[in-house]
C-alpha cells in the first residue's frame, strides 16, 4: 500500500513536469496532478492490461514501441474523466507526454529504489 502511494506521488511528479515542458498539456494545480496520477494508476490497473492483451501482435510487431501509444490512451481517458483538471491538446501531445512520463518515472523509481 505504501509504494502504491509513492507510485501516485512520483506520476503526480512526472504530471507536473510534463505540464511544464509541453504547452498542449494544462494541469490546475498539485491537486489536479495528484487526482490525474490517482485516475492514471486505476486506468493502468484496470484498463492497460485489456489494451495490452488485445493489441499484443502490434506490440510485438512494433517492438513494444506500441506501448507509448496504449500509455497515451490511458492518458487521453484520464483527460476525458477529469475534464477541466487535465487537459490534453492532442493525441500527439498525449504520445509524447507518455514518453516523458515514462523516462520520468524510470529516473525516479531508479532513484528511489536505491
Amino acid at each position: 500500500m505504501k509504494s502504491w502511494f509513492l507510485h501516485i506521488i512520483v506520476n503526480a511528479i512526472a504530471i507536473i513536469a510534463v505540464g511544464a515542458l509541453l504547452d498542449g498539456v494544462q494541469i490546475s494545480g498539485i491537486g489536479g496532478a495528484l487526482l490525474a496520477a490517482f485516475i492514471l494508476s486505476i486506468l493502468n490497473a484496470i484498463v492497460r492490461p485489456i489494451l495490452v492483451v488485445l493489441t499484443l501482435p502490434i506490440t510485438i510487431l512494433s517492438l513494444g514501441l506500441f506501448l507509448f501509444v496504449i500509455n497515451a490512451i490511458t492518458l487521453g481517458l484520464t483527460d476525458l474523466l477529469l475534464g477541466s483538471t487535465f487537459e490534453m491538446a492532442s493525441f500527439g501531445i498525449a504520445i509524447l507526454a507518455a514518453i516523458i512520463i515514462s523516462l520520468i518515472n524510470l529516473v525516479l523509481n531508479s532513484l528511489i529504489k536505491e
